[in-house]
């Protein structure tokens, strides 16, 4: 979390929302339609389920992932060492646990042993999914343009694009009055007349 907001991020951690429920999934869907970002952090325990049998966590994960959201995910290097305390207490929770790790391994993970080294790969990894794949974020209500402004910013964008056309249209129309003008290779007759004067003898012919 600490990692998160040294880097200016909000988080918006799904343990901070009470037990989950039917109508609490559709919530922590949203927030997740919401963020620019999903991150995972997988441990010991792989938590309480669902309907289907899925731990909610895993819900998410997969969620995320099928509506295109950037994700991350960072799991314990060696879960065996984790104290029993923060571990699945059950050989089906732990074999939830397993499954649901080897699928996070086949796509962007990062692995982690200890709290220091958490926040470190934490911040290393953020800062370049940010830069690969930039998203919107968020800005202050007060930095917003105002109405005005916007509108003023729709109208000087229709007249740049108003323009390009006309210079677009001038580059391939032929000049006014240019009509009776040879164009090209093509050839056009002249009517002229001349004086010729010889000096030697001071005639003109």
């Amino acid at each position: 979390m600490h990692a998160l907001l040294e880097l200016d991020c909000m988080p918006s951690g799904m343990e901070l929302f009470p037990a989950a429920n039917e109508s609490q999934w559709s919530l922590i869907k949203k927030v997740i339609d919401d963020c620019d970002y999903y991150v995972l952090i997988l441990g010991g325990r792989y938590g309480s389920c669902g309907p289907d049998g899925l731990s909610y966590t895993e819900m998410e994960y997969r969620y995320a992932l099928s509506i295109g959201k950037p994700t991350i995910a960072f799991l314990h290097k060696d879960p065996g060492t984790i104290q029993a305390k923060y571990c699945e207490s059950t050989k089906e929770g732990k074999e939830k646990l397993a499954v649901f790790r080897s699928f996070v391994e086949e796509k962007l993970c990062k692995h982690w042993s200890t709290p220091a080294e958490l926040g470190s790969v934490v911040s290393r990894s953020l800062i370049q999914l940010i830069k690969t794949t930039p998203a919107v974020g968020w800005v202050r209500a007060d930095e917003l343009p105002t109405k005005d402004a916007t509108l003023e910013l729709l109208k000087l964008r229709q007249r740049v694009e108003e323009l390009k056309s006309e210079l677009g249209r001038i580059r391939t129309t032929a000049p006014k009055g240019s009509e009776d003008l040879a164009q090209s290779e093509e050839l056009h007759p002249l009517k002229y007349s001349f004086d010729c004067c010889d000096r030697l003898y001071n005639h003109r012919t």
